[in-house]
């Protein structure tokens, strides 16, 4: 009886630690899925990313940002 315990409480440990792993692995192939359906669906609409924005002159001055003191 001791030893049927002692199996059912490591299959228990066992399931514990897993369980969160595989809950993630199941989100990310979800997410996975909605990925390619999104860019599948763009795709058929013949739609085409804008092109980025320009980028400023070599010779512009960076963006600062105040520091406090």
């Amino acid at each position: 009886m001791q030893a049927l315990t002692s199996m059912v409480a490591v299959l228990g440990l066992f399931v514990f630690m897993t369980l969160p792993a595989l809950i993630g692995i199941a989100h990310e192939r979800r997410i996975d899925r909605q990925i390619q359906r999104a860019g599948a669906a763009r795709a058929a609409a013949g739609r085409r990313e804008e092109p980025a924005a320009p980028r400023p002159a070599s010779g512009a001055a960076p963006h600062r940002t105040a520091r406090a003191a």
